[in-house]
This record gives structure tokens, C-alpha cells and sequence, in this order.
């Protein structure tokens, strides 16, 4: 049974959020020096070592894999590693950290959708207000990229960061569905499907990374540890502890967190249109999830 949140849990979920909205503008600093295959193959591979060690530490093992658990922990690995690491790291040559973390900030109004269709969540006017809200707040975001579609590298770095969160939506419906297996394991073994696949793509597109100065490959390592291995294993902690209806508080406070440490540790600009995106994405979250929040935040 989950059990009121403590105070340790909203440390935890604060902490969450920073880590992760810091994350885009640490990808930022290591594509200073490395190819995007390179930085999305060694924060998987940094991020999968890391938890099988703990696995081991922890006395985990890994489970009998059925075909049914196989099956989703390769599509899992596949949609919440390999293929957004990809495209998020190939995005952020061309846009903005803060671009990236507000696109990460419509994975939960991206899943209302899909688990209607796919899971046991059905659809209702006030979730449907919500998403209509935030899909709003999408195609602001894009702006004038939207009719530039194929004329450049960078409106096509924009959709890439968009269809890295809707992999990341599509994950977290497949993960939902999972066959049981301890959260940690999990975690360990779809970083694993993503390293097994990066790494052939790797050497025979960008070939063995080699040193390219202190502060992208500082970055390289904070990716694979900090982000990856450490924040997976706190937000394992956070949903046994409070709940996974807890947990998505951390997803209001990342795409507030990339805009503060992309114009404030990267001076990156600041449009508009990102503020407006943000007022609607957040907006149409708190509609979505309106009931929820408030139950939650009732009890702690």
C-alpha cells in the first residue's frame, strides 16, 4: 500500500526534477566535442553498468524471461533509450536545451491519448480539454518551424524532440502493461537493450570516441551517472515510497528547470513563444490531472 508522501519524498521528487531539467543543457555541453550517437551511446551504456552493478550489490537477479517479458523489456528499451536518446541528442545541435526540456513537458498529456486506447485509462472531457491544451502549447512551441518542415536542419531538430516524448509516452504505456519484474531490473535491463543497440550504430557512424577536452566529456559522465543511473534509482525509491500519481509532479517542474539553466548556465535565448508554450503545456497537465494533484497534495 502506498503511504503518505514524507518529507523525504518531496526532496526527492525536488531533486528529480532539477536533475532531469538539467539534463538537456548537460547534453548541450557534451555535444561541444562528441557526435550525437556518441553522447546517446555513453550515457546508456554509463547508465546501464551503473545499475547492473547495483543489481548485483543488491542481491537482484534477473528474471526467467518469458516471450511475453523479453518482448517488452526490448520495446521498452528501444522507446525509452535508444531511439530519444538518439533523436534528442541529433535535435540539440540545432535548437535550444530549454526547446528540449519544454517538448519533454507534453509526455504526459502525450499518454492520456494513448492509454485510452492501449491501457485501462479511458478518456474523459476534462482529460481531452487538457490534451487539446497542451497540443496547443506543442505547435506554439514549434512556431514558424511548422511551415519550414524540410527546409533545413532545424525545424527537423524540433519535430526529432517531439517524437523523442512521444517514445518516452509510448514507453511508459508499455511499461504499465510489463509483465511483473522488480522496477530496478527493469531499468537496468532496458538501459542494457539500448546500449546493445547504440553501440553497433556507433562504430559505424561517428567510430570509438576519443578525448575531446574536460568539460564535454565531464558532461558525458554526469549523463551516464546522474541523470540515468542515479535518477532511475530515485524515482524507483519515490514510487514505492508515495506512489507513481506522486511522481508526476516531478514532470511540471523539468521544463521550468531547462529554461532556467539554458539561458542562465548556457545564455541561450529565450522566445516568446517558449513562455506561451509553457503557460499552455502546464495549463492543460494541471486540467488533466486536476483531481489527482489535488488528492495527493490533500494529504501530504
Amino acid at each position: 500500500m502506498v503511504e503518505q508522501p514524507s518529507k523525504r519524498d518531496w526532496s526527492g521528487v525536488f531533486t528529480l526534477g532539477l536533475i532531469w531539467g538539467a539534463t538537456f543543457m548537460v547534453v548541450a555541453m557534451a555535444l561541444e566535442g562528441y557526435g550525437p550517437i556518441t553522447v546517446a551511446t555513453a550515457r546508456t551504456t554509463l547508465g546501464a553498468v551503473t545499475l547492473l552493478l547495483l543489481m548485483r550489490l543488491s542481491g537482484r537477479r534477473i528474471p526467467t524471461l518469458t516471450p511475453a517479458l523479453a518482448t517488452s523489456i526490448v520495446l521498452i528499451g528501444l522507446l525509452s533509450t535508444a531511439v530519444p536518446f538518439m533523436l534528442l541528442s541529433w535535435g540539440q545541435q540545432f535548437v535550444p536545451s530549454a526547446f528540449a526540456g519544454l517538448s519533454m513537458a507534453a509526455i504526459p498529456l502525450m499518454v492520456l491519448p494513448l492509454a485510452h486506447f492501449f491501457s485501462d485509462e479511458p478518456m474523459n472531457l476534462r482529460r481531452l480539454i487538457g490534451v487539446c491544451l497542451g497540443f496547443t502549447g506543442a505547435l506554439v512551441l514549434m512556431g514558424p518551424g511548422l511551415a519550414q518542415l524540410g527546409q533545413g536542419a532545424e525545424p527537423l531538430a524540433q519535430l526529432a524532440c517531439i517524437c523523442a516524448a512521444l517514445c518516452y509516452a509510448s514507453s511508459s504505456i508499455m511499461t504499465r502493461r510489463c509483465p511483473p519484474i522488480d522496477p530496478l531490473v527493469l531499468a537496468a535491463l532496458m538501459l542494457l537493450v539500448g546500449a546493445v543497440v547504440l553501440i553497433p550504430i556507433l562504430l559505424m557512424t561517428e567510430g570509438l570516441p576519443t578525448w575531446q577536452g574536460p568539460r564535454p566529456t565531464l558532461a558525458l559522465l554526469v549523463l551516464g551517472l546522474v541523470p540515468t543511473a542515479f535518477a532511475t534509482s530515485l524515482r524507483v525509491s519515490i514510487t514505492r515510497s508515495a506512489g507513481s500519481v506522486f511522481l508526476t509532479l516531478v514532470n511540471y517542474q523539468v521544463p521550468v528547470w531547462s529554461m532556467v539553466f539554458g539561458a542562465w548556465i548556457l545564455s541561450e535565448a529565450l522566445p516568446l513563444r517558449f513562455f506561451g508554450a509553457l503557460a499552455l503545456i502546464l495549463t492543460g497537465m494541471a486540467i488533466s490531472q486536476w483531481f489527482s494533484l489535488k488528492r495527493m497534495l490533500s494529504r501530504a
